[in-house]
């Protein structure tokens, strides 16, 4: 395996949770993930070797979102089904207390514009600086703070207001 799909792979996760906070959909989020993914194994000869390939991958996870957002009209907000309940697991108060705060938290990130759930989830989520985070998003550094003071004071407001 080429170092190229050895670092790839190591991003893994962290490429999911970027587009889950994009998608809102752990389904949508697998399909753009996969998209992103063919993408950059198409284009790997783009990709210069000592560079952030986070920073890379975040770009095109971000790109193909929007082209997935302007090709579907959706229909209606997606609801958990009933059955998901039964996959939660560990009986003790701490393993269901967490899980519930995970729920509330994704659920307020669901409230913001999307403007200001990529700043969150770059720069809150996934720890990428601020410069960094500003140019995955290709916006001046002053635009990603202010979306990110906007960000975190809706997700207080909700998580207060939940609390």
């Amino acid at each position: 395996m080429s170092s190229f799909e050895t670092e790839l792979l190591a991003l893994l996760p962290r490429l999911r949770r970027f587009s889950q906070s994009l998608s809102r959909n752990v389904a949508d989020a697998d399909d753009l993930c996969q998209v992103a993914l063919e993408k950059a194994l198409n284009a790997r000869a783009s990709w210069v070797p000592g560079t952030r390939m986070d920073s890379w991958m975040y770009r095109i996870i971000r790109n193909s979102w929007i082209d997935t957002a302007r090709a579907r009209v959706r229909a209606a907000e997606t609801f958990v089904a009933e059955e998901a309940g039964a996959a939660v697991t560990g009986d003790d108060a701490a393993t269901v207390e967490a899980g519930v705060v995970r729920s509330e938290i994704a659920g307020a990130m669901n409230t913001l514009p999307v403007e200001q759930r990529e700043a969150v989830a770059l720069v809150l989520i996934e720890g990428m600086a601020y410069k960094d985070a500003a140019a995955v998003l290709d916006i001046p550094m002053g635009t990603l703070t202010s979306r990110l003071v906007r960000g975190r004071q809706a997700l207080m407001m909700v998580l207060g207001e939940a609390a």
